[in-house]
């Protein structure tokens, strides 16, 4: 691993430095490359509420609108010239024709506004042209790469494993989602309202980061910095998400 992949003080939020860009992590889950005005956001799965509605497991219906909420307050905030979604945006094949008009019209309103590119990811192969953007299987900007499986190729951003970290605290331990970094690579988290999380500690996530990682683990109002020798194993029989 790096020696030093990552930067912070009191007074400016956690930067990650990738093949010599500096990056900001975000407590929403997506990525700010300020140089290049770049918005990355990974694993959306909209319509995954309404796929397990289908084969009769019953949540509720209201993640699309609250994880296109999300991307628009960023967008908001942020102003990117560029948004960059990182695969698996759609949770399935047919999830664009279970969009509400309401949401249909909130995703063409956010790729008309800004230069999106929708990167494809294995739930989602075939992004929907009718929703405007324009789709790549990978996409390089620089030394940078952005693809949706990670490859472990220095330089790479990718999404997939929906990384996460559990941490001890004072009374009890926390589990977060989290960004996973060693300075030549860097997993998202997925952002999408009802995505879990796969622990980093995971042989999944080890096998991208064989020297080693930081998870940049995502707090309420800042994104915390944690060594893997910080970081705790899941409980016996916990939840783990299935991809």
């Amino acid at each position: 691993m790096s020696a030093s992949p990552a930067r912070m003080n009191e007074t400016s939020p956690v930067q990650v430095q990738l093949a010599g860009e500096w990056l900001v992590p975000l407590c929403e889950g997506a990525l700010w490359w300020p140089d290049c005005e770049v918005l990355v956001v990974s694993d959306l799965h909209l319509e995954k509420g309404s796929s397990f509605a289908a084969r009769g497991q019953m949540l509720p219906p209201y993640d699309t609108d609250a994880t296109l909420a999300q991307v628009e307050a960023l967008c908001r905030r942020h102003r990117p010239r560029t948004v960059i979604s990182l695969g698996d945006s759609f949770h399935d094949r047919s999830a664009e024709l279970r969009l509400s008009p309401r949401s249909t019209a909130r995703i063409q309103a956010l790729t008309a506004a800004h230069d999106w590119i929708w990167v494809e990811g294995n739930h989602d192969p075939d992004p929907p042209t009718h929703l405007g953007g324009r789709a790549t299987h990978c996409l390089e900007v620089g030394a940078l790469s952005f693809r949706h499986e990670a490859t472990a190729t220095p330089g790479e951003i990718s999404g997939h494993l929906h990384p996460a970290a559990r941490v001890a605290g004072r009374a009890r331990s926390v589990r977060k989602r989290c960004f996973a970094s060693d300075g030549e690579r860097l997993v998202m988290p997925a952002l999408g309202a009802f995505t879990g999380g796969l622990n980093v500690l995971d042989p999944a996530v080890q096998a991208v980061f064989s020297g080693g990682l930081i998870a940049f683990v995502m707090g309420n109002d800042r994104v915390f910095a944690m060594n893997q020798r910080q970081l705790l194993p899941d409980r016996p029989r916990a939840l783990q998400w299935r991809l």
